[in-house]
């Protein structure tokens, strides 16, 4: 079962209002700072037949990898964020300014994945070309709403169907930068999105074979309803959507008795959050003289290691719904063929279907 949007992560939270007027007044701050070390100068138009690459700055891995995956050798990326930084509570450093400075372009996923930084790349909007991946790409009708400080959760990768809309946004954004990449971005965002399609695929049948007394999801925060509405599987969080607020004992008690009542097997930690929340909570279901496996560490809000096939978006969700489907007890099927070139380059020790045979 589903919970609808408005059920998800409805564990009791603790009051946010200090914390919330401290990142406030930080987020004013730093946005005035780091905005007055960008000089007026108008935005890059185009970039020459062949003469240099588009300078393209990403904040998170997951937008990093799409314009990567469509830029291919039109364009140059570097990511601010990356393997384990929690985005919600990132905070600008003087070389993250310098590199927007010198960014062609400015990629971001908007929806207030960035938490203060957010507000910096929105007045930087004026003076270099800067996207709001998510934002643009992902219809309202198609996102989770929430009743915290941000009305929507950002987690929108989580689902590869949607993921998939942001290609052509990408696409376009490099293409009016680099007219003479159009035809090689178009091809490239062609067979990308063809990959992501195949990869939600393969999500949904892999955790089809979960039993279905067993498709409940437990992780360290809400950063999964997309996937659990997706794929089918019950979601619960131990922290809110974002991480500026800690769980407290209600929050730990709450899963607890829900790990218990329901016999969840296994219980999930992520790599860019603090494990002890996950780990109390298999503490106290112990104490109650039963136990929880924890089922493995998942990738939430930041890509694996650089060079590493977990570190691209679609190793992102291969890992996570391997890790999810074995520890949960189903049986993690054989990649599609079309992510097969993606397999090999990256020595990913996962068998592949042969090309031409359908599941």
């Amino acid at each position: 079962m589903v919970l609808p949007p408005a059920a998800q992560g409805a564990l009791p939270r603790a009051s946010r209002s200090a914390r919330r007027l401290t990142m406030a007044a930080a987020a004013v701050a730093l946005a005035a700072a780091l905005v007055h070390l960008w000089p007026a100068v108008p935005a890059p138009g185009n970039t020459a037949a062949g003469a240099q690459l588009v300078n393209a700055v990403a904040t998170v891995g997951m937008v990093g990898d799409v314009v990567s995956q469509v830029g291919g050798g039109c364009v140059a990326v570097s990511t601010l964020m990356g393997p384990g930084i929690d985005p919600h509570v990132y905070r600008a450093s003087a070389r993250d300014a310098r590199d927007l400075q010198a960014a062609d372009v400015i990629f971001y996923a908007g929806l207030s994945l960035e938490g203060q930084l957010s507000e910096v790349l929105e007045r930087l909007a004026a003076r270099r070309p800067t996207v709001a991946v998510s934002e643009s790409a992902i219809p309202q009708d198609r996102l989770v709403r929430t009743d915290d400080q941000y009305g929507v959760d950002p987690h929108v990768w989580m689902d590869a169907s949607l993921w998939a809309l942001t290609v052509d946004v990408v696409r376009d954004a490099l293409a009016s930068l680099a007219p003479d990449c159009a035809e090689a971005l178009a091809e490239r965002a062609e067979a990308y999105r063809a990959e992501l399609e195949a990869l939600h695929r393969w999500i949904l049948d892999s955790v089809a074979t979960v039993p279905a007394g067993r498709r409940l999801l437990v992780t360290a925060h809400d950063a999964f309803t997309y996937y659990g509405l997706a794929y089918g599987l019950e979601v619960h969080g131990i922290q809110g959507i974002s991480t500026e607020a800690e769980a407290g004992l209600a929050d730990i008690r709450a899963v607890t008795d829900l790990v218990v009542e329901r016999q969840v097997p296994a219980i999930f930690v992520e790599s860019s959050i603090n494990p002890r929340n996950i780990e109390a909570v298999r503490a106290a279901v112990r104490a109650r003289g039963t136990d929880v496996a924890i089922g493995g560490e998942l990738f939430s809000d930041a890509l694996g290691a650089a060079g590493t096939w977990q570190g691209t978006y679609i190793g992102m969700l291969v890992h996570n719904t391997s890790t999810i489907v074995d520890a949960l007890g189903g049986n993690v099927l054989p990649l599609p063929a079309a992510l097969g070139d993606w397999a090999a380059r990256f020595q990913v020790p996962l068998p592949v279907e042969p090309a031409g045979e359908e599941r």
